[in-house]
């Protein structure tokens, strides 16, 4: 299926505006650009009925989360949301219109974690935040009118990464009980050896190879860390007993094929999955809300298959 011709246009006027060469510059000028680009695209942000910030004491320090909850009247599920940026960019702002947008379709509470970025805070630190997120938000969210038998954990790009290795850790390390997981064009393994969509999309398509080169060496050690299951998912040896999942990819991004693969590796241990795959789609495609139609239709598809 060829590119979505509004996707081929957003590429464009990216590239027109002139590209953020990450691994060229300081990271905190990165990290301003980025934001800024953002910024100018006006991505709309959804009314929903509150808006609290709040925070919690984590391993590291004090971790910040966003709860956005639904009009109407709860108990509420419950979705925690890791964001997407290679574990070095972004933070609760950035995830605004998302948050908002998935809290209104899927009448759910959603809790966005600021969890520690690399590379100030190298992995496992992230991951770390994460599972101690999971377990103080499934402890207090009857205060935010939540429902702690409906749990869902959700996350794009490297967010879905700290997604489903919080569900794994959880199988493992204890835990709330999960209703699911969503992982939006996930990261699951690690670039060593290269899948063929890293070739094929290598560049010219938002998210590029080197871009992942880059943000993998700012979030690990060194490159035994990528053998560790709480870095690469889709090598843990034992993927049964985790909660249903929701898969989705999109069919022009470097993360394309190991997305699929972990969704495959999933239904092979017995566990209940959907994949679905926007072929006309660049990675990051959920964030241009108003933008991209498709973007959108994901919203609406999550929120339905948490209803389902």
């Amino acid at each position: 299926m060829e590119l979505d011709p509004k996707a081929k246009a957003l590429l464009t006027a990216i590239a027109t505006a002139g590209e953020i060469d990450i691994d060229a510059i300081l990271l905190d000028v990165a990290r301003e650009q980025i934001e800024k680009r953002f910024t100018r695209m006006r991505i709309p942000v959804k009314p929903v009925g509150s808006v609290l910030d709040s925070s919690f004491s984590g391993p590291g320090g004090e971790i910040a989360v966003r709860i956005y909850t639904p009009e109407g009247e709860g108990p509420f599920p419950v979705i925690i949301f890791f964001h997407g940026g290679g574990w070095v960019l972004f933070h609760l702002d950035t995830y605004d219109p998302i948050c908002t947008h998935l809290c209104v379709a899927s009448a759910c509470i959603v809790v966005s974690v600021d969890y520690r970025l690399a590379p100030e805070n190298k992995f496992p630190a992230a991951t770390d935040d994460c599972l101690a997120a999971a377990r103080w938000i499934a402890t207090h969210c009857t205060e935010w009118n939540g429902d702690p038998l409906r749990i869902f954990l959700a996350g794009d790009s490297a967010g879905g990464n700290l997604a489903t290795v919080t569900a794994i850790r959880i199988r493992n390390e204890g835990g709330p009980n999960l209703k699911g997981q969503v992982m939006i064009y996930p990261v699951t393994d690690y670039f060593k050896p290269e899948k063929p969509s890293y070739t094929v999309f290598a560049e010219g398509f938002g998210l590029t190879k080197n871009d992942m080169f880059w943000f993998w060496d700012k979030y690990l050690e060194n490159d035994a860390d990528a053998l560790s299951p709480t870095a690469s998912p889709l090598r843990v040896p034992n993927l049964s007993r985790l909660p249903p999942a929701l898969v989705i990819v999109s069919g022009y991004d470097p993360l394309r094929d190991e997305g699929i693969a972990y969704a495959n590796r999933l239904k092979e241990a017995g566990n209940p999955v959907t994949l679905s795959v926007y072929h006309d789609m660049i990675h990051g495609f959920i964030s241009y809300l108003g933008i991209l139609n498709q973007a959108e239709i994901a919203i609406e598809e999550i929120s339905a298959w948490i209803k389902t």
